[in-house]
């Protein structure tokens, strides 16, 4: 019994299907040159058996996808057009760090690290680069929506509002003594020193460590879970918007009112800035304190600032910190800084080896410089019990920075008293095994 013939010897006995084969196999370049992942779907290409066209599908399929970023010249957008243009002699792909390299096949400026990830493998391992000449100094943060910014115009800008790199940022001299002229030294220290937490700030201070011990933030946002975590953390912080609410609302029934009155969170924005921000000024002034709440403070405040999550929150948890710069100026009070009783009224009084009385006349002088300070300076926006604030708010920073200082200065004199770092000692060494 004869097999059944072949389909290729029909093939072959048909004058037709010979003359087909043979229109194919002449225009068979030209159909492999514009061959695409649709025409296979399609049906319209049999690559049954033909590894050639495998190939050659994934190589026009690679390159498709090169070319939507390489097209456009120096603007990095693709197709769709859903990427904005690079800044200027930055790197487009991440677009906060200087340009070093610039691709000749995608037209575009790279940095280091991004170009050789953006040409690891496929047609891009093959682009030819080659070094930029000039390159900018200035580093550019990224905005919360992602886009680059100028530090000038950040929110993270300096408290007077002008721009400030690396090579503006001097560094301060030592304090200025009692009678030496003060310059511009408390001016630019008062930047960094926060302000005093005052009665009632001392009270909100209580609500939000009470809020924060009851609150299960982190067990419940860090699990494996399939559900959208954005949505988790929205829900975590209006409900710890919530507990604090119901504890002003037992604190202080008339403030608690107003809380409750509409129940948006959004038209309380600046109440709840206010009271994260208590708690980042307390933990700033009182290292010690907030061990075991301020780990979760800072979790909720950073998920806060995810621009989805902020979109959905409908406000920004994250305030600027109150200093002794920021409060004296918007009560038009800067000339407090410069004024020669400056350093008396912000001065350390230490009784180390002191007798009583004399500790006594150090603090009347320091009280009598402060109150002649904040009668002299006091205005319609900026009363005295505000000047005394921050005065001393710059006391409690000099005491704060000398106890952390000295036990550093007392180890180092009895380093350099007991030891002697060209003889060594086996039985009292101090090195490190």
């Amino acid at each position: 019994m004869l097999p059944p013939p072949s389909p290729s010897s029909d093939a072959s006995s048909d004058p037709d299907t010979d003359s087909g084969t043979a229109e194919m196999a002449t225009e068979e370049p030209a159909q492999r040159a514009g061959l695409s992942l649709s025409d296979i779907l399609d049906g319209k290409v049999d690559v049954m058996g033909n590894g050639d066209a495998l190939d050659q599908v994934a190589d026009n399929y690679e390159e498709e996808s090169d070319s939507m970023s390489c097209d456009d010249e120096g603007t990095g957008v693709g197709e769709k057009g859903r990427k904005q243009p690079a800044p200027q002699g930055y790197c487009v792909e991440c677009e906060d760090q200087p340009a070093s390299v610039y691709c000749e096949q995608c037209a575009d400026d790279y940095c280091d690290v991004c170009f050789h990830a953006q040409h690891r493998k496929g047609n891009r391992k093959r682009h030819t680069c080659k070094a930029l000449a000039t390159q900018v100094s200035p580093k550019k943060a990224k905005g919360l929506n992602g886009k680059a910014t100028d530090p000038a115009s950040s929110k993270s800008s300096p408290p007077d509002g002008s721009s400030r790199t690396g090579a503006d940022i001097k560094i301060l001299g030592p304090q200025p003594t009692l009678k030496a002229k003060v310059g511009d030294w408390y001016l630019q220290r008062s930047k960094y020193v926060p302000l005093r937490l005052s009665l009632p700030e001392r009270k909100y201070l209580r609500l939000l460590e009470a809020a924060l011990n009851v609150s299960e933030y982190t067990d419940k946002i860090d699990i494996l879970a399939y559900g959208s975590k954005a949505k988790r953390i929205v829900a975590q912080i209006r409900e710890l918007c919530s507990i604090m609410s119901g504890l002003v609302l037992a604190a202080d029934y008339k403030v608690g009112q107003d809380l409750f009155q509409d129940r948006d969170f959004e038209h309380n924005a600046a109440f709840f800035q206010q009271i994260f921000e208590l708690g980042r000024r307390h933990k700033i002034m009182n290292p010690e304190k907030m061990r075991a709440t301020y780990g979760k403070l800072v979790y909720l405040l950073q998920d806060s600032q995810i621009p989805e999550v902020q979109d959905m929150l409908g406000f920004s948890c994250v305030s600027e910190i109150k200093t002794v710069y920021n409060t004296l100026a918007e009560g038009d009070g800067l000339r407090v800084l410069a004024d020669e009783l400056i350093g008396i009224a912000t001065q350390e009084i230490q009784s180390e080896g002191r007798p009583r009385h004399q500790i006594q006349n150090y603090i009347k002088t320091k009280e009598k410089a402060i109150q002649t300070l904040a009668r002299k300076y006091a205005n319609r926006d900026l009363p005295r019990e505000a000047i005394e604030q921050c005065l001393y708010s710059i006391g409690d920073n000099h005491a704060f920075l000398r106890t952390n200082r000295d036990p550093c200065d007392k180890m180092i004199v009895l380093l350099q008293k007991y030891f002697d770092e060209k003889r060594p000692e086996s039985d009292y060494s101090l090195a490190i095994h």
